[in-house]
């Protein structure tokens, strides 16, 4: 076979398919095709289409699958309110699989994210199942039309499922793995629950793009490519591999195919299953990313190779840990799942060949398999299909082109033997498919299926045509006398019956060695011949000769056959012109044509006839045995003549034995005696030369000779003479004559021979003319005349005025010799640069006969002649030389330095200026239009624009001031200058250069529809179109197939078909523009050109300069929509006014009103007014008319016009009559009755009018009083509010500083995770050891393993939780534990604690829709709420720390900040500062803010450091304020406590005085004792003190030193010394709600008391200050500037497939579920417990302030309107104003997050495990599930019989797992 390539020719044929069936569709995308094998349907799947076909591809069914109403990012949806942002989107196909077990055809496109339908395959409009209200597990294909989806279903276990492969979208269903297997026969379809996924760690790493799917042998094959790994940037392919009946795919292994020369992207693939051989076609890579570029090629790989490679990397990595020899691993694990390879028994891959719960996966080999290309291309291949015949493998490739290449493959090779073009220039479909016979192969294009045989073998009618065809399926058939496929051919088994067409090394039977090789038609002889290759056959009598319709028996022996020749008789005449007739000599059997030659049968005598200038040479010359008779002037077939006459013999009878032979003993005329020139009007003599006269019979014969002007011919009389020298040769004298030729030319050629006697035309020796000629033809002046030739003897003759051309002889005055000065007539061009090289061209008469005679002056300076270029007397080209200065002069032409001629013109003599250039940019493809301005730019003609090295192309005419040039492309970016050359001279544009800069792009083009009439606006956005001029919106269009088939009746379809379609190929596209409008550099304004509804559009492209960009490469094309149609208003009577009521809607009824047109771009008129669109439907357009009639715009017309506008199409629909009621006519007595009536009513009317106005300006006034108070106090608020701010800010900065160096005190993960999950414990298990006997540990130990394996089971954990939530005895603290339990035992595998914890949530949210779903999430009151609470604590901990805990942080210190700036109670907790109304102290305390001098002690120096301090401080808030400062940067809990100092006071050297709450010195007053403060002790300001350690700790063991250290509440009750109390500001009793049923003493009720409200005052100026903190708290919990976590928007999507699945219709309640789940649950809880978080203390004060701050945070995220009045609570009064800001904020936070990209299942999995790796060893889950298994023992009985019940628990035997751990557990309790 290799042998057969090597022979093959280079070349191969191209053939059309216009002839085949097809199935067209202008303007639909096709996008799959399937075929039915038992039915032989086609079903095509296209955009917004489906289409099934009958094996002819006529159509049967047709079905509608879009456009739809729908957007990517939204979930599917019922209601458009649901999706705002859901447009009008076409659906593309994205899975067509027929499904013959079940007879259905399955089908899913794009959009509704991917869902899925089941057709009947007999009529795929019955839809069998459609996917309505699809849960997650649903959306089966990619959601996205550019990214690839693949499918097939397989039988296992009797029930069918679908394996389906899709690539990653950045869309809502993004969360989709790349591989599923999906259910077909149980509810819901389509879902994969229970099924296999392949779940992948880190999605972005591995972007699966699948090129093909398929089955053999019991494993489904997925082909696909990706990057290798996250180190690798290099894109492979891979084949994964998983058994058919693994539904969990355990058994997934993939292998790298690789194709030599760098093709790394599989593009298509077939597997051929008779040889299991894959084919492949791999593109290169263009650059590094997944773009394919044109480089293609064809590998191929064994299926047992493939297998092998599986087989060995799954049993590494199952027994050996993926190592293979030399330890080098050769498998392991892929996608970023938590498995190894391990080391399984030996017998691991035999016995669990499809893998197990058990075995690693999933699996890649890192072992590839190779291949070398067997083809490579570069024309794009995109599919391949394959089949054998007769043992020999055959390819179909098909490409870019929309061609189909045939490929024959032996081994390591193809070879292309056959192209067929389907659709020119479209790109064949990967969905290439071949029938079950092999014989026919479906093709689909863009818009085109086309039914094509492998091979035409019949269309080859030739023995000839068949072999050359080189096609492997055909052979020639010999005696059946056709083209066949080998087994077609009967007795194809013999010698030489069947000629296979792809052996070149045989060839068709042929007729050699024929003899005689022609003969003469009047001759009659046998002819015998050799034919090879001849099949041996038994019966001689089959064989006959054929000539032409003569046939006769043949005598065959061997190969030699023998037939006689036909008769004279019934050979056809011969052929007008030709002296021959050639006959097919053909060798029949029977009625087959064996083997053919040529057969020529010659005539002498039209030899003869046709040599007309010699005929006894073209007689004796001729390639046939014809003789040539003298005497009779006969040519003849024979040697005899006749009796004596001289014979001259054929040239190819050259033998010895004739004398006379051969064209040269012909008598002929040779040549003409001297000059062949003759001049008219004068008498001359003709001689000629001649030889072999002597056998015409002697000397005395009469001659002529003949002169043929135009085809006349003159006789004259002539007579022979032998030339003595040689006596042969002779001279012909003809008689003088005076010759003319009615022709106006110079000259003429005549042709010259000699006529014997009896008439017999002697020959000629090829042509014999001469030549007549006139001298005063042609020649206009004096120097042409002298310029002829001296041979004619013409001269210049006359007077100077009618002076003419004649020959000499006719010449009867004085010849001119001399001719006149030059005339100069014009010349251009009139200007030259200064620096010469300006060719000029002049015209003109009398200027020189010869260049070299000539010379020219322009202006003064020479000019270099062109001699190559000048025209004799009249055209002179020269160079100009250059000038010294611009100057202006005549042109002067000197013949022989005669007198010179000067034109009446100037030349000037320019300097061209280039001054600027608009614009400076364009894009690198060119095409931008330069204009150059300057002075004098138009100089000379040869004017050249460069920029840089590139040609800029002259554009206009170029004037003195500008010049306008073209851009040609530029392969990079650069800046250049701009070249202008005059000639060779090179100007410059020094201080501008023009910058090429990026092509603009086109991003999108929107609406992507219109109607034929155009002008609907298509916005489109990019890039770069500020460098673009003249953008334009171009449709090519052809001719409609409708217009082609018009008069075609349906039975004569088919047989018109391949006429029409040569006829539509051959149209020429028709273009039609319409200028963009540029709005910015990213967006056009583009108007859709109409185009007639006769044409189909072919094309949309956007003309951006040289940049042409088809609207489909956009990903959707844009489409034309027929022209609509509106019924005018008066429907019954169209040419009358339509009575119109003011107020009512107008309704027009039309067809197709919506297919291309918006409601908002529909303009509708009544006249000057607008008819408002409100609604605009496909039939319906209903808008609200002026209420008033409007003006018409016609003033001639009386009524307005109705007229609708959509685009450029505008409708007149009629005039419009507005219906305007008359004026009823009242009685006279009503209207007198009326008038005195209101006489009397009028002063009634003015006495209240002004008895209201009085009551009214005095309700003003004490308005305006109250205002100015109002003023005022906000004034004074407001002053207070900015001069705290100023403080405040100035601290936070120092504050801010501070934390540069020391950081937030952010508590580690372990102590905020305890916080969260165990708040109030003392004690709790992230704490704790396993308290466990040494003796008993291991089996304990080995027991909470056993329980941790357990609870990963799901079904188990489910069943625990919902058994222990529905125990009455089980308190809801004990819930909460347990659910924290939980979460710290399987903090290591979080992904699969939010699997469970999202079931558990499915069923909380059912059953709180049953009740009331306002109620779901809202308190903690079951485990799963918990796990909640604990999964959003962690999730959200790493954004918590990155973006929250700064501004957190920061309210936390300033409100701190501000509370100890005023005066704060010790006892009570209550003060100056806050936002608390009931820790507001109300009363005006005098207080002096002063400064302490405190030494502290640093490296081992004492520094003094400044405190700021009250005087009304105690010395406990001293110590406190001074510990803060000192201690700013580190956190609380490693600071010293207060009450283990002492405060000293320093006074000098020896003056040292211990400060304390309470001593000797304290004030008391009956039962009120006073604690000591700084003003006491009479401490003055920058007072020294410093921080001793205590020595006795009984000093101040009070009853309130647990509240001054900030630890508890304040302590009221009776102190211990008698009932004595302590205070500090104020006493308790004085606080009205004390002191209201007391009765006061007579001093307390003589002191005036204070208002207290006027001290909330002091909250509006503590709100004021505290605004900007809050705001940056609030803002970065709403996450406004940031990027939403990932858990978050997981977590909200879950709520809104939740809501939609329960048909929730109402957005409050989804709000809510958001509000309860993350603002209640986490952020209040953080914002309210910020110890939660930081390492800090939280006295009761600022939790007070930060309860308030929650309060709002809470009130901002309801629902509810937020309504106060006067009786509402101080704290909601506070941020009244505020909260329906912050409602905003929360909107439009949970709308954002709605909007955005969906967050993939991967993606957050992906999160989960790398949250799980990064604190895995912060948690040891023994002592978590030793806690949790106490309350598993405690409710044993409910949980085992839960699981007892449950089938599935009863198949995996959890009851008995869990007695199992309760033995081993049990025993170490026992022990205990």
């Amino acid at each position: 076979m290799l042998e057969l390539l090597r022979f093959l020719p280079l070349f191969f044929c191209i053939s059309s398919s216009t002839s085949f069936p097809n199935f067209f569709q202008p303007n639909v995308a096709f996008n799959h095709m399937a075929r039915d094998p038992g039915s032989g349907y086609v079903y095509v799947g296209a955009v917004n289409r489906i289409y099934q076909l009958s094996s002819d591809l006529d159509l049967l069914v047709e079905d509608s699958t879009g456009p739809q109403l729908d957007s990517p990012e939204c979930l599917p949806f019922k209601d458009p309110k649901d999706c705002l942002q859901a447009s009008s989107t076409p659906n593309f196909n994205k899975l067509l699989i027929v499904n013959t077990h079940s007879e259905e055809l399955l089908t899913c496109g794009h959009v509704f994210q991917g869902i899925c339908d089941k057709r009947n395959l007999h009529n795929i409009s019955n839809i069998i199942y459609r996917t309505v209200d699809p849960g997650d597990n649903q959306f089966v294909a990619a959601n996205d039309p550019h990214v690839s989806t693949v499918g097939i279903v397989e039988r296992t276990e009797g029930r069918d499922v679908m394996f389906v492969g899709r690539g990653l979208t950045a869309r809502l269903s993004s969360g989709i793995p790349p591989i599923t297997i999906r259910q077909l026969n149980k509810s819901p379809i389509f879902s994969n629950d229970g099924l296999g996924k392949l779940v992948v760690g880190d999605f972005s790493d591995y972007n699966n793009t699948f090129v093909g799917i398929f089955s053999n042998e019991g494993h489904v094959y997925f082909l696909f490519y990706r990057r290798g790994s996250k180190s690798q940037m290099e894109y492979k392919t891979y084949l994964g591999s998983v058994c058919s009946q693994d539904l969990l795919l355990y058994s997934y292994v993939e292998v790298p195919l690789v194709c030599n020369g760098g093709y790394n992207l599989a593009q298509a693939a077939h597997l051929e299953t008779l040889n299991r051989e894959l084919f492949v076609v791999f593109a290169a890579t263009q650059g590094s990313g997944p773009v394919p570029s044109n480089r293609r090629a064809l590998c191929s790989y064994k299926m047992e190779d493939i297998e092998k490679r599986v087989e060995r990397a799954r049993s590494l990595c199952y027994t050996n840990s993926g190592k293979g020899e030399n330890d080098q691993e050769e498998s392991g694990i892929e996608y970023g799942v938590n498995s190894k390879c391990g080391t399984l028994p030996e017998d691991s891959s035999t016995n669990f060949p499809c893998g197990g719960e058990h075995t690693p996966s999933p699996i890649a080999s890192r072992i590839s398999i190779d291949a070398s290309p067997l083809l490579t291309d570069h024309s794009s291949l995109t599919a391949v299909t394959a089949m054998v015949e007769d043992s020999n493998t055959i390819v179909f490739l098909g490409n870019a082109g929309g061609n189909i290449d045939k490929v024959f493959v032996s081994p390591g090779q193809g070879l292309v033997y056959n192209t067929m073009e389907v659709v020119p220039g479209s790109a064949v479909s990967p969905d290439l498919l071949l029938d079950e016979s092999g014989r026919l192969l479906y093709v689909m294009t863009e818009s085109q299926v086309t039914r094509v045989p492998v091979a035409e073998c019949s269309k080859y009618d030739t023995c000839d045509s068949c072999h050359q065809a080189r096609d492997p399926f055909c052979g020639w058939c010999v005696l059946e006398g056709k083209c066949t496929q080998r087994k077609q051919c009967d007795n194809y088994l013999e010698r030489n019956h069947w000629l296979w067409s792809f052996d070149n090394l045989t060839h068709c039977p042929i007729i050699e060695d024929v003899v005689p090789a022609n003969q003469s038609r009047q001759d009659q002889t046998d002819i015998s011949m050799t034919v090879l290759l001849l099949p041996a056959l038994a019966d001689q009598g089959s064989w006959q000769c054929l000539f032409d319709e003569w046939s006769h028996l043949a005598h065959v022996e061997g190969n030699q056959i023998t037939c006689p020749s036909p008769p004279s008789e019934v050979l056809p005449p011969n052929q007008q012109g030709k002296d021959h007739v050639t006959l097919k000599l053909a060798l029949l059997f029977h009625d087959i044509t064996v083997a053919v030659t040529n057969f020529t049968f010659y005539d002498c005598g039209a030899v003869m006839e046709l040599s007309t200038n010699a005929p006894c040479g073209g007689c004796v010359s001729s390639p046939w045995r014809c003789n040539w008779c003298l005497s009779d002037h006969r040519c003849t077939h024979t040697s005899d003549c006749g009796q004596d006459q001289t014979v001259i013999y054929s040239q190819n009878q050259n033998d010895m034995q004739h004398f006379l032979w051969g064209p040269d003993a012909c008598p002929r005329i040779e040549r003409i005696v001297d000059s062949r020139f003759i001049p008219v009007g004068i008498e001359r003599k003709l001689d000629l030369i001649g030889r072999n006269f002597h056998l015409l019979e002697g000397e005395e014969q009469e001659y002529r000779c003949a002169v043929e002007v135009e085809g006349n011919p003159m006789i004259l009389p002539a007579h022979i003479e032998r030339v003595a020298e040689n006596e042969n040769l002779y001279q012909v004298h003809c008689d003088a004559h005076k010759y003319e030729y009615p022709l106006q030319v110079m000259e003429q050629r005549v042709n010259v021979y000699a006529v014997t006697g009896s008439g017999y035309r002697v020959d000629n020796e090829k042509n014999v003319q001469v030549i007549l000629y006139n001298c005063s033809v042609g020649q206009p002046d004096c120097s042409r005349c002298h310029a002829l030739d001296p041979a004619y003897s013409c001269l210049w003759c006359g007077d100077e005025v009618d002076a003419s051309c004649v020959h000499s002889s006719q010449c009867e005055k004085k010849p001119i010799d001399i001719c006149p000065t030059p005339l100069i007539m014009s010349f251009f061009p009139q200007t030259g640069i200064i620096y010469g090289g300006t060719t000029v061209t002049i015209n003109g008469v009398n200027m020189g006969q010869k260049a070299e005679e000539v010379s020219v002056k322009l202006a003064g300076h020479p000019c270099d002649l062109k001699p190559d270029l000048y025209v004799v007397s009249n055209r002179i080209v020269c160079t100009l030389s250059a000038s010294d200065e611009e100057k202006s002069g005549p042109v002067e032409v000197i013949v022989n330095d005669r007198t010179p001629g000067v034109s009446n013109q100037l030349f000037t003599y320019q300097d061209p200026v280039l001054r600027s250039l608009t614009p400076t940019k364009g894009p690198m493809a060119g095409g931008t239009i330069i204009t150059i301005f300057g002075s004098k730019l138009s100089t000379g003609d040869q004017i050249t624009v460069t920029v840089g090295d590139l040609p800029c192309k002259l554009s206009d005419n170029v004037t003195d001031k500008e010049i306008h040039c073209k851009t040609n492309p530029s392969p990079e970016l650069q800046e250049l200058t701009l070249r202008v050359f005059y000639g060779t001279t090179e100007k410059v544009l020094e201080e501008i250069q023009f910058n090429y800069t990026e092509n603009p792009t086109i991003s999108s083009a929107v609406p992507s529809s219109g109607f034929y009439g155009g002008g609907r606006l298509i916005m489109v956005s990019g890039s770069g179109f500020d460098v673009v001029q003249h953008p334009l919106m171009r449709v090519l269009a052809k001719q409609s197939p409708e217009e082609l088939r018009k008069g075609d009746g349906e039975s004569r379809r088919r047989r018109k078909r391949r006429r029409r379609r040569r006829e539509m190929d051959g149209l020429t596209l028709q273009k039609f523009n319409e200028l963009c409008i540029l709005n910015s550099s990213s967006t056009l304004e583009c108007m859709s050109p109409s185009i007639p509804e006769n044409l189909v559009p072919v094309e949309v492209l956007f003309i951006l300069d040289n940049i042409q960009i088809a609207f489909s490469s956009l990903g959707e094309n844009f489409t034309y929509h027929r022209n609509p149609t509106l019924r005018p208003l008066n429907r019954d009577m169209p040419n009358n006014p339509y009575s119109l009521k003011p107020g009512n809607v107008l309704d027009i009824e039309g067809e197709g009103l919506d297919s291309g047109i918006s409601k908002q771009e529909v303009i509708a008129m009544i006249g000057d007014g607008i008819c408002a669109v409100r609604t605009l439907t496909h039939s319906h357009l209903y808008c609200d008319p002026p209420l008033v009639a409007p003006q018409p715009l016609d003033a001639s017309t009386s009524l307005p016009e109705f007229v609708v506008q959509m685009g450029k199409l505008q409708f007149n629909l009629g005039t419009v009559k507005y219906d305007v009621e008359g004026q009823h006519s009242f009685p006279k007595e009503a209207i007198i009755g009326l008038a005195v009536g209101g006489a009397l009513l009028i002063p009634v009317v003015l006495i209240i009018i002004f008895m209201y106005r009085r009551q009214s300006k005095m309700a003003m006034k004490d308005y305006k009083k109250v205002l100015v108070q109002l003023e005022n106090l906000e004034t004074s608020v407001g002053d207070q509010c900015k001069k705290e701010f100023t403080d405040l800010m100035t601290e936070m900065m120092d504050l801010t500083s501070d934390l540069e160096g020391s950081g937030i005190p952010n508590l580690d993960y372990k102590t905020y995770v305890e916080r969260i999950f165990f708040p109030g414990h003392t004690s709790s298990p992230l704490r704790k050891t396993l308290d466990v006997p040494e003796s008993k540990r291991v089996t304990v130990e080995q027991g909470l393993t056993q329980l941790c394996n357990l609870l990963n089971n799901k079904l188990f954990l489910t069943k625990l939780i919902e058994t222990l939530d529905a125990q009455p005895t089980l308190s809801q603290r004990d819930r909460c534990h347990a659910a924290s339990l939980l979460t710290v035992a399987l903090h290591g595998k979080l992904e699969y604690l939010t699997d469970v914890m999202k079931t558990l949530l499915i069923g909380l949210i059912d059953q709180c829709v049953a009740k009331n779903p306002k109620l779901l999430l809202r308190r903690t009151e079951t485990i799963v709420e918990k796990l909640l609470t604990n999964w959003m604590a962690i999730c959200l901990h790493s954004y918590l720390r990155e973006a929250a805990a700064e501004p957190l942080y920061m309210l936390f210190c300033a409100i701190k900040y501000q509370v100890d700036k005023g005066p704060v109670d010790a006892v009570t907790g209550k003060a100056k500062r806050t936002l608390n109304d009931g820790r507001l102290l109300r009363e005006d305390i005098e207080y002096r803010p002063m400064t302490l001098t405190v030494l502290v002690k640093s490296d081992g120096e004492m520094q003094r450091v400044p405190v700021r301090v009250l005087d009304t401080d105690t010395i406990t808030q001293v110590k406190q304020k001074i510990l803060n400062h000192v201690y700013k940067g580190t956190p609380f809990s490693k600071r010293p406590p207060a009450h283990t100092l002492d405060l000293e006071w320093r006074s000098g050297n020896a003056g040292h005085l211990t400060l304390s709450d309470e001593d000797l010195t304290s004030l008391t007053q009956g039962q009120w004792k006073r604690l000591n403060t700084v003003n006491h002790y009479k401490v003055p300001d920058n007072a020294t003190v410093a921080l001793i350690p205590r020595l006795h700790n009984n000093q101040c063991d009070t009853p309130n030193n647990s509240f001054l250290g900030g630890e508890k509440t304040p302590m009221l009750e009776d102190g211990e010394d008698g009932g004595i109390k302590t205070w500090h500001l104020v006493k308790s009793q004085e606080e009205p709600e004390v002191c209201k049923n007391r009765r006061s003493s007579l001093r307390e009720r003589e002191r005036p008391k204070a208002v207290p409200e006027i001290y909330l005052t002091r909250l509006l100026s503590m709100k004021g200050t505290l605004q900007k903190f809050v705001d940056d708290t609030f803002q970065v919990m709403l996450g406004v500037n940031r990027p939403v976590p990932i858990s978050v928007k997981y977590f909200f999507d879950f709520l809104d497939e939740m809501a939609e699945k329960h048909e929730i219709e109402e957005t409050d309640i989804v709000h809510i579920w958001k509000t309860h789940s993350l603002m209640q649950r986490f952020w209040v809880l953080i914002l309210k417990h910020p110890q939660m978080v930081f390492d800090v203390e939280v006295s009761e004060n600022v939790d007070s302030i930060l309860s308030v701050i929650a309060q709002t945070f809470i009130d901002s995220c309801t629902i509810s309107e937020h309504k106060v009045g006067r009786d509402s609570p101080v704290n909601k009064l506070l941020y009244a104003r505020e909260i329906p800001r912050y409602k905003q904020l929360v909107e439009k936070y949970y709308s954002d997050i709605k909007q955005t990209a969906p967050a993939s299942y991967q993606e957050m999995n992906s999160s989960l495990t790398e949250l799980s790796g990064i604190h895995s060893e912060q948690f040891s889950p023994l002592v978590a599930l030793h806690e949790l298994y106490n309350y598993i023992i405690k409710y044993y009985d409910q949980i085992s019989a839960a699981l007892e019940e449950d089938p599935n628990g009863q198949k995996m035997q959890l009851a008995y797992r869990l007695q199992q751990i309760s033995s081993l557990v049990e025993n170490k309790v026992t022990d205990l």
